[in-house]
């Protein structure tokens, strides 16, 4: 999983993610966007899952963050599907809307973003 972080012209700290992960930004700036205490809460929620079976999300405006002791899931709230909505054939995955990754992976995007807003 590549990333980086760019300023834009505002120095609002931006996410870019790779192919396959771009809901990972897109939950960092929009969901985020620099509240610390909802890091906090995920790397806190991260540490109480480890080893364990159980699952944790968050729901956001705009996208969920969902976890187990080794996956995150990051998906647009749009994607809420509830029962047999979508016609047989067709999927709802879509890269900018759902990405999967490791927890650790996740983690350590985590803590570059936190280095990179120290560096203000």
């Amino acid at each position: 999983m590549e990333y980086e972080f760019l300023r834009d012209v505002t120095g609002v700290v931006k996410v870019r993610m790779s192919m396959d992960h771009e809901a990972v930004g897109h939950w960092f700036n929009e969901e985020v966007k620099d509240n610390l205490a909802l890091l906090d809460e995920v790397e806190q929620a991260a540490a109480d899952l480890k080893g364990t079976e159980r699952a944790w999300q968050r729901v956001g405006h705009e996208y969920t963050l969902w976890m187990d002791g080794e996956e995150i899931m990051i998906r647009a709230n749009q994607l809420d599907f509830t029962g047999d909505e979508m016609e047989e054939g067709m999927s709802y995955y879509d890269e900018e809307s759902l990405s999967l990754c490791g927890v650790e992976d996740f983690l350590a995007v985590v803590a570059g973003y936190r280095r990179f807003l120290a560096e203000r």
